[in-house]
């Protein structure tokens, strides 16, 4: 059983309890503007450019066979519109320094739980375990699902974060042997959810009241995004959802740009670029809005 996962990121603290390993899986159905990992966003292999790390010794360019990267005084010029194919994602393999890497590979779940059996005391220790994010994991439901297994019979703690929208199929599969649902809640509009995510939210509420009912364990997350959700009223509504569903386990997380560079170094627009950061107090205000619980 293989699996296309682009990132595997150790120690985290911030996906579940405690120190967590997480395990980034391709591809995701939604476009949302602020997504801060872009390179999550196709389920192909991609051409992943760091500029930092480039040496300009030009070798990509030489390997180059239908102009998908050329010469320029400060360095090599990718056209993005030229490296989808198989042809010029092998160009990374000629870079010395890693400026050019592949984002996206098939790997067996034995390889990933390779990695997760590194930190298990660590794991232990905190009372932390095994993440799976993407994109959204759930497109890649059989091996999300071995992978999940597989931890939980070494006594590995594990959770899921997931955007919603996959077929209820596709979370039942792995409902028995996931401890925690991450589960995303950007807004009580649909066709504001659209608009700001490429796709309405009816399946996201559907699905997420079929996992209250079917008794999971549930963290409901919220990115709060500048013009999208940032109101009071936006967030009163949304808490009153999660209060008639009897979700009280709900965080808000603030607006950041810490992924810009990646739409540069994948070559795709990014449009939040002018958008700033709330302050503390705001999020302090909005988070007495969505914390609040109706008794």
């Amino acid at each position: 059983m293989r699996g296309n996962v682009f990132d595997i990121q150790r120690y985290s603290i911030h996906d579940g309890d405690g120190i967590r390993t997480v395990i980034f899986l391709k591809g995701c159905p939604l476009r949302c503007r602020w997504c801060s990992n872009p390179e999550s966003q196709s389920s192909k292999p991609q051409l992943f450019y760091s500029q930092s790390r480039c040496i300009r010794c030009l070798s990509c360019v030489s390997a180059s066979t239908n102009g998908e990267i050329t010469a320029s005084d400060q360095g090599p010029v990718i056209h993005w519109q030229k490296c989808g194919s198989e042809e010029a994602i092998k160009l990374a393999g000629v870079c010395p320094a890693d400026a050019l890497m592949i984002k996206g590979q098939k790997i067996t779940v034995e390889e990933v739980m390779q990695v997760i059996r590194r930190d298990r005391m660590f794991y232990e220790r905190s009372g932390g375990g095994v993440t799976l994010s993407g994109g959204e994991p759930l497109l890649q439901p059989e091996f999300a699902k071995h992978l999940l297994q597989a931890c939980r019979e070494e006594g590995i703690p594990t959770a899921v974060e997931t955007t919603g929208y996959v077929p209820w199929e596709n979370i039942a599969r792995i409902l028995p042997c996931t401890d925690l649902f991450l589960y995303d809640f950007k807004s009580p509009d649909s066709e504001i959810h659209r608009s700001w995510t490429g796709v309405d939210n009816k399946r996201i509420l559907q699905n997420l009241k079929q996992l209250q009912t079917a008794g999971a364990n549930i963290h409901v997350r919220t990115p709060v995004i500048p013009g999208m959700n940032d109101k009071p009223e936006t967030l009163r509504k949304m808490a009153v959802i999660l209060d008639q569903l009897g979700i009280t386990a709900r965080s808000l997380l603030p607006f950041h740009q810490y992924g810009s560079g990646k739409y540069r170094s994948c070559g795709i627009p990014y449009s939040m670029e002018d958008v700033q950061q709330l302050s503390e107090e705001r999020m302090m205000e909005l988070n007495q809005v969505f914390l609040a619980q109706k008794v």
